[in-house]
């Protein structure tokens, strides 16, 4: 999943939220020993990251959307996917939250500024850009997508293909909104269960 589904299944602790948020920029175990001095809550974020991307990785509706995916896009299909589901969760984001989308993504970006002392150096440029660009409203739109793909594609010279990635989506909405409207509501519950059990 990309931006808006992992800080959504976040909750609403600022904590969990911002490990959540961060997970793919700490690399390594988590131990007990890397792990002491850090927010517990934070912690439960980093393993709910990883949780939500190993269960979205294996899960069999996810598959036989990438297996489409991967016709026009090849072995980009995964990053491609994460990012049509967040454009399925902002479009219908009503179905989701109780608050509009607008509202919702910016008062995100004040937990975020908030929190910078939590954010890994590496990843502060791009959160700067995400707000300054409003990335997560961005998502809600056919356009939106295209400008993050083509974001996207600049970042590496792998990534170039997916610069194209939207035409996929449009040839292909109706298929890959059963498959979200299958996975995501399953996503939500077992992503809440995880913090349940282990929340500090």
């Amino acid at each position: 999943m990309n931006f808006l589904a992992h800080i959504l299944l976040s909750g609403e602790n600022e904590g969990v939220m911002m490990g959540n948020y961060v997970g793919d920029f700490i690399k390594g175990r988590l131990s007990k020993e890397k792990t002491a001095t850090w927010n517990p809550d934070y912690v439960v974020g980093l393993k709910l990251h990883r949780f939500i991307d190993s269960f979205t990785d294996t899960h069999p509706e996810v598959s036989e959307a990438k297996d489409v995916a991967a016709v026009t896009q090849g072995k980009l299909a995964g990053i491609v996917m994460d990012i049509y589901f967040d454009y399925f969760l902002a479009k219908n984001f009503e179905h989701y939250h109780k608050e509009p989308l607008f509202i919702y993504a910016h008062r995100m970006y004040s937990v975020i500024e908030r929190n910078q002392h939590l954010i890994p150096e590496t990843m502060v440029p791009m959160v700067r850009s995400m707000i300054r660009q409003d990335w997560l409203n961005t998502y809600a739109t056919l356009d939106g997508i295209d400008t993050t793909f083509k974001r996207l594609s600049r970042r590496a010279e792998f990534l170039v293909p997916i610069s194209a990635a939207v035409s996929d989506l449009r040839a292909n909405e109706a298929f890959y909104y059963t498959k979200f409207l299958s996975f995501f509501p399953e996503l939500r519950r077992q992503a809440g269960q995880f913090i349940a059990e282990n929340a500090a």
